[in-house]
């Protein structure tokens, strides 16, 4: 396959469509909690149903995108997004969202596990860096962006000012009155029917993976799991993801709890700045992991983001509504060194490792329903202090991790097999 400008546009746009549906929780949590009368335990269970799904989906989606090819899972995958949404906004309810964000996050799974290889062949092996980084600035774009659209439409329907305006008077006509950020579901559904389009009219050739890029068989993966190696850095994958989606999901919440700040406002713009940062912080660290080694720069930046943590927990509302988002700028090089330093200790079956690697997202499932399991035993800043655990375990990854490729600070051809299946 010939570098292909359409299919490369295709990726991006996925990029950013993924983003859009994958970190909008955290904005919704003080609405979510209000509409539907949860405590925090029970909130939490919503993205915990929709980060499990890559802990289910991840090793399966490689295995599928191998038999079937990328074009049919990428199209199986918004199709089973667009399903989980209409589940919710049909019937409007706990258990249904529950369900919804299962299917939805499910599909998300297998997106990115069959974009990531269609990505170096479309783009160019050899540009295959630059179009990394840009991915991440779509999805990072899309983070951004996606609070300020929840603002947008919960500050503006079912005001008659707005009558005028046909967006609002649209959302107006299909969602309840008094859960206008329902609106987002519809807007996903209606997304994931249009990328399924598109899908469908571009035309995608099955990408031959390298033999180090595939997923391996059963054995493979079980000797791997019984690699203390591999399981250290899964692990190191499972905290990052928590810290990530704990901050993220709870830090609206957490403005309004201690500050009255209002989450429909300053708190989604917060969570907003959150990935904002963190996009910006990703293309920062690559520039530093040009000149610095990766262990030093990992030690640097988590040690700054345990103190931003610090200052946004027992900090003034001044400093908490800038710290949290900043903890996003500190942590954007995790991900990136934690997969170097993994696939750099490994000599053999990349693809495998990256595979299992990828599952520990669940971590993005599992932290933040122990944080507001805690918080509901006793305080939400309580139940924060818990990710001040998964940030010890990173930082100290600075100081214990011995890959195979000494001084590479990040290798780009190994981050890309790693991609392959993240």
């Amino acid at each position: 396959m010939k570098k292909n400008p359409v299919v490369l546009g295709l990726i991006l746009l996925t990029f950013f469509v993924i983003s859009f549906l994958t970190n909008i929780i955290g904005p919704l949590v003080p609405d979510i909690i209000k509409s539907f009368k949860l405590n925090l335990t029970t909130v939490a269970l919503l993205p915990f149903a929709f980060f499990i799904a890559y802990g289910v989906m991840s090793i399966p989606s490689g295995m599928l995108v191998e038999k079937y090819g990328e074009k049919r899972v990428m199209a199986g995958a918004f199709f089973i997004a667009f399903l989980g949404a209409l589940i919710f906004v049909l019937a409007p309810g706990y258990f249904s969202y529950m369900f919804s964000l299962f299917f939805i996050g499910a599909g998300m799974a297998m997106l990115q596990v069959a974009i990531n290889p269609l990505l170096r062949v479309a783009g160019g092996e050899e540009h295959f860096a630059f179009n990394s980084v840009l991915g991440q600035f779509f999805f990072g774009l899309a983070s951004f962006l996606s609070p300020l659209v929840y603002s947008y439409l919960v500050t503006n329907i079912g005001k008659p000012v707005h009558n005028s305006n046909t967006v609002i008077s649209f959302f107006e006509s299909i969602v309840p009155a008094n859960l206008p950020w329902i609106s987002l579901y519809w807007i996903f559904a209606i997304l994931s029917v249009a990328m399924v389009v598109v899908i469908a009219i571009v035309k995608i050739p099955k990408v031959e993976l390298k033999g180090d890029e595939k997923v391996g068989g059963l054995k493979t993966n079980i000797e791997l799991l019984k690699n203390p190696t591999v399981l250290l850095y899964f692990l190191a994958i499972f905290c990052y993801v928590g810290i990530e989606q704990g901050v993220a999901n709870w830090m609206s919440e957490f403005l309004h709890a201690y500050h009255g700040i209002d989450p429909k406002t300053g708190g989604a713009t917060a969570v907003s700045w959150f990935w904002g940062l963190l996009t910006v912080g990703t293309i920062l660290g690559l520039i530093l992991l040009k000149f610095i080694d990766s262990r030093k720069v990992l030690v640097l930046f988590t040690g700054a983001a345990i103190i931003c943590l610090l200052l946004a927990l027992f900090g003034s509302a001044e400093i908490a509504i800038w710290a949290f988002p900043m903890v996003g700028f500190f942590a954007s090089v995790m991900w990136s060194i934690i997969i170097s330093l993994a696939l750099n200790s490994m000599s053999e079956h990349h693809g495998a490792v990256s595979g299992i690697l990828i599952t520990g997202i669940c971590g993005g499932a599992i932290i933040p329903l122990i944080v507001g399991w805690i918080g509901d035993l006793s305080t939400l800043k309580t139940g924060m202090l818990f990710l001040f655990i998964m940030l010890s375990y990173i930082f100290s990854l600075g100081f214990w991790s011995r890959p195979l490729v000494q001084n590479e600070v990040i290798s780009f051809k190994k981050f890309r097999k790693s991609k392959a299946h993240a």
